[in-house]
């Protein structure tokens, strides 16, 4: 049997007492006493050879999280465009990008040369997920996936999932499964990959043996670029365009959603101009976001889709474009020499 060995070694003192269990006296404690918890073990032993008892002191450990389940009802992407923008468009994440890139030059080239994504793109990424790793998250992984898997009806399927991948992840990577700190839907490191997007996606960039997305910015790096690549991304092409619209019929073309499908040939007879020169055959999506001075109008290429399948939000996507191409501007801006 394989077995969770950092744990187990860490848990050798001491008897586990069943009040850890829970944050607060209403909280259900995450015991083999609940069936579903049971289930869950018993899938794990049979299908991954993990034993009963090293999961049953794991889960004497988990924390309901009731924040957790009010986080969910009110994510930041729910807020308009107007207020999700200066969240992540500041002097500080802009400089902050820039520093990232002159201090990461050769690692984010190479990730380019190997999967096509530019460094703007990639530190725009870690830049909005993290603030370039000063921001990781606080929850403890375990609490939110649990909580959510067992206390959380609307996703609990996808989240027991996702705990069952976590599991995985921390046996493959030698972690402890009680330590590790993320949001409170379970993402982790400087890159905010839940585990199965870890898991699938990350990539020992430097070689050292391990995929570390918590302390090696290589790992990090190639992990972003490799996630993005594997969703398609297309080098050297744009991400949006200016638009504006003519009429009501680009209703239409807006309930078609966010993955691109309409030629830009097509946009005129829908009431959509495009503000840029683009080739007639080059499949689009219609994006409508609530601007500080009213409705703004984009066209979403094929590289704007691939960065919501990063976080399926358009507001996301936007975010990290618009702060991808001021990170570039200014790192790409010539040197003011000092007056004498």
């Amino acid at each position: 049997m394989i077995r969770i060995r950092p744990l187990l070694a860490r848990l050798a003192v001491g008897a586990i007492t069943a009040s850890t269990a829970t944050a607060c006296a209403s909280a259900p404690p995450y015991t083999d006493e609940r069936p579903e918890v049971r289930e869950f073990i018993s899938t794990m032993t049979s299908k991954h050879a993990f034993t009963a008892d090293e999961l049953k002191t794991v889960f004497r450990e988990v924390n309901y999280r009731q924040d957790i389940i009010d986080a969910m009802t009110k994510p930041a992407e729910k807020r308009p465009w107007s207020e999700y923008r200066p969240r992540f468009l500041t002097p500080d994440r802009i400089r902050g990008g820039v520093e990232f890139w002159k201090e990461n030059e050769e690692i984010l080239a190479r990730a380019e040369q190997t999967y096509g994504v530019p460094p703007q793109i990639v530190t725009a990424i870690i830049g909005v997920e993290t603030f370039y790793g000063r921001s990781t998250g606080r929850h403890r992984v375990v609490d939110a996936l649990a909580t959510l898997a067992f206390d959380y009806p609307p996703r609990a399927d996808f989240f027991r999932g996702e705990l069952e991948q976590y599991l995985m992840l921390t046996r493959e990577e030698h972690f402890d499964p009680l330590t590790l700190t993320g949001s409170y839907a379970g993402a982790m490191g400087k890159p905010q990959f839940i585990p199965s997007s870890y898991r699938r996606y990350a990539v020992d960039f430097d070689g050292d043996g391990r995929r570390d997305l918590f302390n090696n910015v290589a790992d990090v790096i190639g992990s972003v670029a490799n996630y993005l690549g594997t969703q398609g991304w297309k080098k050297d092409e744009a991400v949006v365009a200016p638009a504006t619209v003519t009429s009501e019929d680009y209703l239409a073309l807006l309930a078609l959603g966010i993955e691109p499908r309409t030629p830009v040939s097509e946009l005129p007879a829908r009431g959509v101009l495009a503000g840029e020169t683009l080739a007639p055959e080059t499949p689009v999506a219609l994006i409508e976001l609530d601007g500080e001075k009213g409705k703004e109008y984009w066209v979403g290429l094929r590289n704007f889709y691939v960065i919501t399948r990063y976080n399926r939000s358009s507001l996301y996507a936007m975010a990290v474009t618009q702060l991808a191409q001021e990170i570039a501007a200014q790192y790409r801006a010539p040197i003011k020499a000092k007056a004498p």
